[in-house]
């Protein structure tokens, strides 16, 4: 089954599960526990043999945890063996990609160089320099699927993002949490943008006008008319568990909405 385990999933865990100052304090925290080329060999073999235990053989690798803008060579190697080592794929690379041509390149390179190809996420250059964005997939061989945030209310706004680029190379990244925040039918979302989806953050929350994540069935998304869609309508790709509280360990109730998706996903 393509399963896959969202990296920033443990976005608050370097602070405690206590992150009182938004997504940038608990951004900031992992890429500190991260960068250290010294250490980072034994921290990133932790994270990956803790997702393989769960019972996962995929992950998105969020940008916190090997960030394109800090990532040496020897840290991208490191990262390969440890991957490779634990049996663990790379579903896609997850965050933010850039302002710059050089930029953007960097963050493909890097994810192509761990055997994916997918950057599922947001760069400046969709609104500085978006005659950079198809060079840059082609030379390297990355897709790009732009995930919708606050912003993008509806699926009109995120087709906006992308009106004018290959739709073979550029698509989209369908965060369902995000538009059950924005009180958006994340299921009709789905339908209206699947023949550009190219990755899916699956991810339920627990009321409009909030983004508190929880497990799926917990909360207003209907995550599993969106997976039951994707089964009947030939989704291929994946889908990438996504749950980041800012106040608790995510990791029960990430196995809880494993288990619901496999059962989901076999038609159950």
């Amino acid at each position: 089954m393509m399963i896959s385990f969202n990296g920033a999933n443990y976005v608050a865990q370097q602070i405690n599960y206590r992150m009182t100052e938004g997504w940038k304090q608990g951004n900031d925290s992992t890429e500190d526990w991260y960068r250290p080329e010294q250490t980072f060999a034994v921290r990133f073999a932790s994270l990956i043999s803790t997702i393989k235990a769960l019972g996962f053989s995929a992950m998105d690798l969020w940008t916190a945890q090997l960030n394109w803008s800090w990532a040496t060579d020897t840290q991208i190697r490191l990262a390969a063996e440890i991957l490779e080592k634990h049996d663990m794929r790379v579903a896609s690379y997850a965050g933010s990609f850039g302002a710059s041509a050089s930029e953007f390149s960097k963050a493909a390179r890097l994810i192509t160089r761990l055997g994916a190809k997918v950057l599922g996420g947001n760069t400046a250059l969709l609104k500085h320099g978006r005659g950079d964005i198809v060079p840059v997939l082609e030379d390297t061989g990355a897709v790009f699927a732009f995930e919708n945030h606050p912003n993008e209310k509806n699926p009109e706004d995120v087709l906006r993002v992308l009106e004018g680029l290959d739709e073979e190379k550029v698509g989209v990244c369908v965060d369902t949490g995000w538009f059950g925040t924005n009180g958006y039918d994340a299921g009709k979302a789905l339908e209206q943008l699947f023949t550009r989806t190219k990755h899916i953050h699956l991810k339920d929350v627990t009321c409009a006008g909030r983004h508190d994540t929880c497990a799926y069935g917990e909360g207003i998304v209907p995550v599993r008319r969106c997976v039951d869609f994707c089964r009947e309508n030939g989704y291929s790709g994946w889908y990438s568990i996504e749950h980041e509280p800012e106040d608790r360990d995510p990791t029960d109730e990430v196995l809880r909405s494993k288990i619901l998706l496999e059962e989901w996903l076999r038609g159950s």
